[in-house]
């Protein structure tokens, strides 16, 4: 009888031992990257997989602790602007629904509620216990009437630990002039479009039917933003601002060809109440690491800005367009990532004939909440190849858009020409 009972226990403890290496192999490698990466260039140790293929723009992404992704697309498609998709144990997704028949940018869960933008409007929708969205057919419209003009129109957003939310508002010229992109075209006379574009506004979260006269202009002189985040080491709002354009083609004899790609920086800007970032009077020269009088308000390529003008607390190469910014905090990823952010750079469309530049993701490493050496490219060839990416624009397979952290601490990234959805996992232990 003895015997039995040692033989029986020890046959269980067997069987539940077996379970447990089974259990701990299948979440080990639950999330298995695409044999080819799928296409990307990852530094050594890291593997990607494709989420899913949406076929439709996707521009921001928004993802829940229990697996449901939202993605916000740049037009409605089939009369919906946010497609919801659930993962599977595999890594790959389904599409489960979508709702919301506005198309838009902007997309973040914060404190139960997630909010979502039109290029015009703010809404928010509340999540239940499972961060599903309860009622997808009535929205609270939190604000509306903000600027959109034919350029920049889009509205990025981000909320603080105070239950406020920030939204770029862009600026509807490249450099505020009479006529647009004109040769030899002057600045208008003060810029008055910055009293309701070319900035961040501050609004509250919670409340309903906003307009601007319930907001505060948080920034100005910024002409425009898509990639923001809010850094929770600094408490501090973070955005990545699309310099301008047209410096060759507007002052061919104070910019050439050359020049006129390289400048001015995208630039990272860490914001305060009241900062003015100095757009259109001015740009930040990377290669003199110098703010740089407008040539529209008498510059001309070397006389300083007033240095009034903000700081850039770090500048990367012109026109390769930031579209999204994340701040990791997760524990996937090595050490050296922790707290770091994450640019997404949609690529450029105007460094010709010089190549085009961009269409990947990079790491900017930080330290105690301020940039800390130099920036690295972290996912690459989303272009398809060296060629297209030197091509650019339409000839990009797929240009990274939006980030987000899952809840393993895995990053996806967002590509708005074919819609798919990506996941960057660590793959060593």
């Amino acid at each position: 009888m003895k015997r039995k009972f040692l033989a029986a226990t020890l046959i269980f403890l067997l069987s539940a031992t077996t379970m447990m290496v089974i259990y701990a192999l299948k979440t080990d490698n639950a999330l298995i990257p695409d044999a080819d990466n799928a296409g990307l260039k990852l530094p050594d140790g890291f593997g990607a997989l494709k989420v899913a293929t949406l076929d439709a723009k996707a521009r921001h992404i928004a993802v829940t602790p229990q697996g449901d992704i939202y993605i916000k697309l740049a037009k409605a498609k089939g009369g919906k602007g946010i497609i919801t998709l659930h993962e599977g144990s595999n890594g790959k997704a389904q599409i489960t629904g979508g709702f919301g028949n506005y198309g838009g940018t902007g997309m973040y869960i914060k404190d139960g509620y997630m909010y979502a933008s039109s290029n015009t409007d703010i809404y928010r929708y509340k999540l239940d216990a499972q961060g599903k969205v309860i009622d997808t057919l009535h929205a609270e419209h939190i604000i509306y009437g903000l600027k959109a003009g034919r350029q920049h129109e889009t509205k990025s957003l981000v909320l603080d630990n105070d239950g406020n939310i920030y939204i770029n508002i862009g600026a509807p010229l490249s450099a505020c002039q009479v006529q647009d992109r004109g040769l030899h075209s002057p600045g208008i006379p003060g810029c008055p479009l910055l009293d309701s574009a070319g900035g961040v506004w501050k609004f509250r979260a919670d409340k309903l039917n906003q307009t601007y006269k319930d907001g505060v202009r948080f920034a100005t002189g910024l002409r425009n933003i898509v990639g923001l985040d809010w850094n929770q080491q600094d408490n501090q709002l973070f955005v990545m601002q699309h310099g301008r354009d047209n410096l060759n083609s507007s002052w061919p004899e104070l910019y050439d060809v050359k020049k006129s790609a390289e400048l001015p920086a995208e630039c990272m800007y860490a914001l305060k109440l009241g900062d003015n970032a100095g757009w259109p009077f001015m740009y930040y020269d990377q290669i003199q690491h110098k703010k740089i009088q407008g040539p529209e308000y008498g510059g001309d390529g070397k006389k300083e800005a007033d240095a009034k003008y903000l700081d850039p607390v770090a500048a990367y190469p012109g026109h390769m367009a930031p579209n999204g910014l994340l701040f990791y905090t997760g524990k996937m990823f090595p050490e050296k990532y922790r707290n770091g952010a994450f640019i997404a750079f949609h690529g450029s469309w105007n460094r010709a004939p010089e190549p085009q530049k961009g269409y990947c993701v990079v790491f900017q490493p930080f330290k105690d909440g301020k940039p800390s050496g130099d920036w690295e490219i972290f996912a690459d060839n989303f272009s398809g190849s060296a060629e297209n990416t030197a091509k650019g624009g339409r000839s990009a397979e797929h240009r990274p858009v939006g980030l987000a952290m899952g809840a393993d601490g895995s990053l996806y990234v967002t590509d708005d020409v074919k819609g798919t959805i990506y996941r960057i996992i660590y793959t060593k232990k």
